[in-house]
Order: structure tokens, then sequence, then C-alpha cells
């Protein structure tokens, strides 16, 4: 068991003797002390604030201060500069640094009325060049026309009734055997801080938290399963479209879920907050555990579920609506209830305000992705292929963009390796073509490929390559159209590239790269996969080397009976 004291204590009643030891580093602050003060002064009324954790270790009759002495001895110079306003003040607690045997004096004994340069070591200098800044933010006070405070002693009145009554600190008190430079080195050196996980954890694994020997066990298993559990990509990448990276501890996004702590939350242990009041008005902490269970069993239960893991993955890839109001939503529904819920919500998710067949892709470029991601998802859903599902993963891990199907512009071609890679993959496919009105065309892409390598050559390429450019787009199109289609029917979901010759190329060239891609580790989404294969075209319609209008028809029609449930709900089709 984690022999932990936990609990939120106000400044004002920090109490005790502290000592630094010498495997930490002195006293440092210097813009955080004006930040903390500003924090404090801005505590909105009936609001309280928290401080990062207080890491301590109790040995015989003082602390042992593991972590947040910056912030201690802080608080202890904003106390003792009030205290020259307020001298009834007590400060109750003292600070002293191994490695500086007056260290303890020296902050009791510092006189903010003379501030002096004689310091014997780098931590008295770090010290009192706080207490100036102190100094300095209630004293400007007096000659400004800030709106806060009227005078300095207003000012120090105020942070001092907001340090005794609403600002708090997280005490975070470990066992005696803890072994202080390990820990300290895991909070800092390593830079994993005490997170909100491991707050909450401590609130059902500390000691003489009423819950015996074997419930704590029994949690400790469950924590651990919960935690591996949600260490699997795919189940992460279903709930969330946050990076794992930022929950070290992957829990506390469930913990977070529940907590309702939005993104933009500036208190840090808003969550800790959220179950340390959770578990002081519950009379069982146990309750209080089984409600975190079956909260999480319910989002297991969700991914487990063929159905619901496709329709919820993609409302959460597309922001549709936040996994805690899904939840909340749900608690009251029949099962078939949540499930027409969810096809309302998906509905309305491409419900735009204008015609699928006007969406460009310069101004509409979200709105198709997502309409396109959509019709990714539901084409693997209702193949109820219970061992294929859509991989939110992949599509979370990687930066995806829109691709012409068949493109006809040369944007971003203006280097020579670039413009040699599109002449040598464009020359494979006119060669195809087997069509003897080519052989002129492609004499010439030889033609400028062999000045391309010539160091010695100095035509101007891009003025060569202009009329070649426009006359292969010209034959790799149908019936020779070369016309910028933007339109949704000539668009497919990919994986971003640097590479702009597959974006500037035509269908032929683009098939036979994303055939190459399907065939090694790259994710190719299913419908555009099925795009360069041909697969929606009829075979008498079909001619390989084109994406013509047949091909186009042919998209839109599959792609208005795979969504016709959600198309039909918004009234709506999708037309050329």
């Amino acid at each position: 068991m984690n022999d932990i004291k936990l609990e939120l204590r106000l400044v004002g009643n920090i109490s005790g003797y502290f000592f630094i030891a010498d495997y930490q580093r002195g006293y440092r602050w210097k813009e955080e002390v004006e930040m903390l003060l500003n924090d404090i002064s801005e505590i909105e009324e009936g609001k309280n604030y928290c401080l990062q954790p207080i890491v301590v270790k109790k040995i015989d009759d003082k602390f042992e201060l593991i972590d947040g002495q910056q912030r201690l001895t802080t608080l202890y110079l904003i106390q003792k500069f009030t205290k020259t306003y307020r001298p009834k003040i007590q400060v109750k607690y003292s600070i002293s640094y191994e490695t500086r045997a007056n260290s303890k004096s020296y902050l009791e004994n510092l006189d903010f009325d003379s501030l002096n340069e004689d310091f014997h070591n780098i931590d008295e200098y770090f010290i009192t060049e706080a207490a100036k800044i102190i100094k300095h933010w209630f004293e400007k006070f007096n000659n400004t026309d800030e709106t806060r405070y009227s005078n300095d002693d207003d000012a120090a009145n105020d942070i001092q009734t907001k340090l005794n009554s609403k600002v708090h600190v997280i005490w975070y008190e470990v066992d005696s055997t803890e072994n202080s430079t390990q820990l300290f080195t895991r909070l800092n050196i390593g830079k994993i801080p005490l997170t909100n996980a491991e707050l909450v954890k401590a609130l059902f694994l500390s000691r003489n938290n009423g819950l015996n020997d074997q419930k704590q066990l029994e949690i400790a298993s469950q924590w651990d399963i919960i935690e591996k559990e949600l260490r699997n990509d795919n189940f992460w990448c279903f709930i969330t479209n946050e990076k794992a990276a930022k929950y070290p501890t992957r829990i506390e996004l469930v913990f977070d879920l529940m907590a309702g702590k939005q993104i933009s939350d500036r208190e840090r242990f808003r969550t800790f907050f959220y179950f340390s009041n959770k578990v002081k008005g519950e009379s069982n902490k146990a309750d209080v555990w089984q409600e975190i269970l079956r909260y999480y069993q319910k989002l297991k239960g969700w991914y487990e579920n063929f159905e619901v893991y496709h329709k919820v993955g993609y409302l959460i890839a597309t922001q549709a609506i936040t996994l805690e109001r899904l939840l909340h939503e749900s608690a009251n529904k029949t099962k078939s209830a949540f499930q027409q819920s969810l096809d309302k919500k998906i509905a309305q998710s491409i419900n735009y305000n204008k015609d699928y067949s006007e969406l460009s892709y310069k101004h509409d470029g979200f709105l198709i992705e997502k309409l396109l991601l959509l019709f990714n998802v539901e084409t693997i859903r209702q193949k109820h292929d219970v061992f294929m599902r859509f991989p939110f993963e992949r599509h979370k891990k990687e930066k995806w963009s829109l691709e012409h199907i068949h493109a006809q512009h040369s944007e971003g071609l203006n280097k020579k390796e670039a413009i040699k890679e599109w002449l040598v993959n464009h020359k494979q496919s006119l060669e195809s073509l087997h069509d003897p009105t080519s052989t002129p065309l492609i004499q010439r892409c030889d033609d400028l490929l062999r000045q391309l390598d010539d160091p010695n050559d100095k035509s101007n390429t891009g003025e060569i390559f202009a009329p070649i450019f426009a006359e292969v787009i010209s034959k790799l199109s149908e019936n020779g159209e070369h016309e910028e289609i933007h339109s949704l029917d000539n668009m497919a979901l990919l994986s971003s590239s640097d590479n702009s010759t597959l974006s500037n190329s035509t269908f032929d060239v683009k098939r036979n790269k994303i055939i190459a891609m399907d065939k090694t580790i790259d994710y190719v989404p299913v419908c555009t996969r099925r795009v360069f294969l041909k697969y929606y075209t009829d075979s008498d319609k079909n001619q390989l080397h084109f994406w013509g209008e047949a091909d186009r028809k042919a998209y839109i029609k599959n792609m208005n009976e795979v969504l016709k449930k959600y198309l039909e709900i918004n009234q709506k089709e999708i037309d050329l």
C-alpha cells in the first residue's frame, strides 16, 4: 500500500519546520513571484485557488520538503511582507536550507525596509530579489491608477485574507521510509510531476482512508487493468482526440471526463478537487470507486460494440460532440434510443448550409473531408465484418488531406528532381496507352529528361515543361478535358505527403502510386483504395487510365447508397 497522507490545506494553516536537503538547488524564482501574486489577487468571489502539491516527509519533529520549495518560500516571503501591515499575522512555518547554515535566520530577519546588497551566497541574492519584487508589487498601487486596490495596505489585507481562506496547497506527505532523493528526481529531474491520476489514486490507496487492505488490493488491481487496456492505442483513439503523450497515466482521461474538466481549464488540479470533494461527500469511498468502474465499463462496452464503435468513433473524431456529453445523454436512454440519437447526431454533422454539389476543395475542404471520413467509416461498418474495424488510431496519428483523384495543375513542380519524377511516371502512363499519336509527346518527355540530366544545359526548364505538362494532362484526361475539378466527385482522403509529384499527377500515375503504397505499411482508406481500383465503376464503362464522367457518377451513387440513412434524415441527396 502507498503510505501517503493527502489533503487540501489552506496556506494560512501550514505550520511546522521545513528543511531542504542538499540534493536540491536553492531558491531561484523571479518572474514567477509576480505571476503568483497576480493569480492570488485575481481569485474571483466564491472561488478557491490551489497551488501545485507540496511533497513532504516527516522526520521526527520536522518536515523534509521534497517538492515545492520555490512555492513555499515565496508564500513565506509574501506573508512576511503582509505582516508589516498586519502585525498580528502569524507565519506559522519556517524554512532552512541544509547547505546554508544561516538560511533560516536570514529568512526570519529579512527587513523589507532595508533590502541591502550584502549577500553571503547565491540563495540570499535570489531571496532578496524576490522580496524586492513583492515589495514593488504592493507599493505600485500607491502610484498608479490600478483599480484592483486603492493602496498597498488594501492589497496586503486582501492577499492575506485570500491566503487564509481561499488559497490551498495539495499536502502530499509520503511515508518516512520513502527515498527522498529518488522521489525528488522523479518529480523534478525526470520532469514527471504529480498528476491528477496519482493524487486520485492516493485518495483510495493512502493510509487511514477508511478502506481495508483487501479492498485496497482490489482497487489497485482494477486500476492496473484499466491502465493496461487504455494503452491499446485503438481504444484510446476511439474515445479521444488527445495525444497519448499528454497523459502519462492514461486512466486520468477517465477521471477528467467524469470531472467535466475542459481543455481550456487553467486549474491544473480540477480533477483532483472533484474527486476529493466527492470522497468527502460519500460515506463509503468504495462506492466512489464503483462509480468510476461503471463509467469506465460503459466506455469499454461502447468500444466492444461494433455498431457503437464506428458511430461514436466518427462523432469524436470530427468533434461533433464530446464524449462526456454522449455519456451524459446516454444515461437514461435504451440501447435502441441511444442508437437513434447517434444517427441523428451523425446526420446533423453533415447537414451543411449548401448543396453537396456546391462544395469546393478551395472553400469547403473541412466539410468535404468530414463527409469522406463518414463515407469510409460507414463503408466498413456496413460490411458487418467484426474482424474489420475502421482504424481510428491510424486516422488520428497521421496528417490527412484531400487528394484530387485526377489532378490538372502543376503547383509545386518547380524543382528539377520533382519535374524529372513527374515526367518519368507520366511517360510510363503514355506508353501504356499504346497510342501511336502519343509517340511525339513521349519523345519530348525524353528530350526534357536528358536536358535535366545535363549539368551544362542552361535552358529555361519551366518554359519547356509547361506545354508538355498541359499536353500530357490533356492526353491522360477523358476527351482531352483539362478543366480544373475541385468538387466532391474528384476528391479522396489520403495521408498528407510532401511529394508534389503525387499531388500533381493524373489518375493513372496516382493509381500506380497508391497501389504501391497499399502493398506496404502505408495506410490507404478503404474508399480511396476502391476509387483507384475502379471498384465503383461498371466494367462496361471502365477505362483504366482516366477518371471520367462515368467514374464520378458511380462514385457519387455509391456515396448516396452508403450514407442513405443520414441523408434521408436531412432530406438531402448528393448530386454531381
